[in-house]
């Protein structure tokens, strides 16, 4: 079912070997209620805890591939969620830094990669419009919700060279990436719509 997965994201445009090597390896469904099992290898987004999703398949595929993350690169995930994207940068060999600010879900998914073995640099419960300034620069930064603009402090902790990974808009989202070409001065790209979860500022 993996292996079906992965054809259905090359079809879709993903080349990454080493993202779609994720795809095949990492069992989505330990990620999501065991009722939703038969939907696990769906590409299709699902309801987890504290009304949050598990992205769609493809998104987790399509932002981990714009970010080119080489093993050892320190990255920082805003938005743990289920932790289906934070094993997917880890299977990429990064160092992860994930924030979560719903306590519900932090507490579900912390206790849920003790089990499983994965480990995460840290696992953070906080507000990710903040980032993690102590642990700035990182080579890239993901956003895992919709972000109505970009937080200025994710843009300050990325290095020469990093790359950011955000959706921006408030219905529908853009997915945008940010090279940081120096350090003032970033190129920015869009790539097309689509839908997450609201990044929420201060709410925790």
């Amino acid at each position: 079912m993996r292996n079906k997965l992965a054809d259905i994201l090359i079809e879709k445009g993903i080349t990454d070997k080493n993202v779609l090597g994720a795809i095949k390896t990492i069992p989505r469904h330990f990620f999501m209620d065991s009722s939703f099992e038969g939907h696990a290898y769906q590409d299709k987004a699902f309801p987890i805890a504290a009304d949050q999703t598990i992205s769609q398949p493809y998104t987790v595929a399509f932002q981990s591939q714009l970010l080119h993350v080489k093993p050892g690169h320190k990255v920082l995930e805003i938005g743990t969620g289920s932790g289906y994207q934070t094993a997917v940068l880890l299977h990429l060999k990064a160092k992860v830094y994930t924030i979560e600010r719903q306590q519900e879900l932090f507490k579900k998914t912390k206790l849920f990669f003790g089990k499983m073995g994965y480990r995460p640099k840290k696992t953070i419960f906080g507000d990710g419009y903040k980032g993690l300034p102590e642990e700035a620069p990182f080579d890239s930064i993901i956003v895992t919700a919709g972000a109505p603009e970009v937080p200025r402090a994710l843009m300050a902790q990325l290095k020469v060279g990093g790359r950011l990974v955000i959706p921006v808009g408030t219905q529908d989202q853009v997915m945008t990436l940010f090279y940081r070409k120096s350090l003032k001065e970033f190129e920015k790209k869009e790539f097309g719509s689509f839908r997450f979860v609201p990044l929420l500022e201060n709410k925790n």
